[in-house]
């Protein structure tokens, strides 16, 4: 590996394929914890719900449910806070380029049910949620010959 000074920082980041599946575990988890908190309680139904679908489509094999579920309580407990909208977006952005969209919606409408009452603030942090799908600015992609040497 080069060193710092000949090297885009934020490479590993968007290169490392542990990293990449671990913000895409993130991403998936605070699509559901954005609504899970949207009527202001969040149900353990509606927690379990994001660790099945995560589960059931393999999409994060690398961590353990107890790393999911520590993940997503500290992401509603954030998401409880004035800057709410900051943590969904970094939350999403690093993955903005991978095929997630269908996963979160999926995901976020799942939540929504799980609890068997759908408030109309669920409704709405879908609907953020499916905006911020479409107009995230996405991650640049990095190819070797974009790291030049000085």
């Amino acid at each position: 590996m080069s060193d710092g000074a000949t090297s885009n920082p934020i490479e590993p980041e968007i290169t490392e394929p542990a990293r990449l599946n671990e913000q895409a575990a993130v991403a998936l988890v605070i699509a559901g914890a954005l609504v899970a908190v949207a009527d202001r309680r969040v149900s353990p139904v509606e927690r379990d719900e994001v660790i099945r679908f995560i589960r059931d489509r393999g999409l994060a094999p690398h961590m353990s449910d107890d790393r999911l579920f520590a993940i997503f309580d500290d992401l509603a407990e954030r998401l409880e806070e004035p800057d709410f909208a900051n943590v969904v977006i970094d939350a999403l952005r690093p993955v903005a380029n991978l095929p997630l969209s269908s996963h979160l919606m999926e995901l976020s409408e799942r939540v929504a049910a799980a609890d068997e009452d759908v408030h109309p603030h669920e409704l709405q942090a879908i609907k953020l949620l499916r905006l911020l799908t479409l107009v995230l600015p996405r991650a640049k992609q990095i190819t070797p010959n974009a790291v030049r040497p000085e």
